[in-house]
């Protein structure tokens, strides 16, 4: 499997998992948008370190990691703190 390949789908399967992190921070505390995108930002600089550190010689522009699926990242990550909010939130 091409490195850009790899780097999108897991990076997809991060944007769930940065969503349930955020569902679950949001039942704790109050947390607003913000805190929410910040654990999303936060989550996705980090997978551009470990992806750098792996495939920084199998890729020709460096720029390519930190840009292959930011956009299904963050549709994912919306769509499931959407989702995950709505199911495991209280309701009164």
């Amino acid at each position: 499997m091409k490195p850009t390949t790899i780097i999108y789908w897991t990076r997809a399967l991060f944007g769930v998992v940065a969503a349930l992190l955020s569902t679950l921070l949001s039942l704790m505390a109050p947390v607003n948008f913000l805190n929410g995108l910040s654990i999303a930002l936060l989550i996705y600089i980090v997978t551009y370190y470990i992806y750098k550190s792996l495939f920084i010689t199998k890729m020709e522009k460096q720029s390519k990691i930190f840009t292959t699926g930011v956009g299904a990242y963050f549709l994912t990550w919306i769509v499931a703190w959407t989702i995950f909010y709505t199911l495991l939130s209280p309701h009164p």
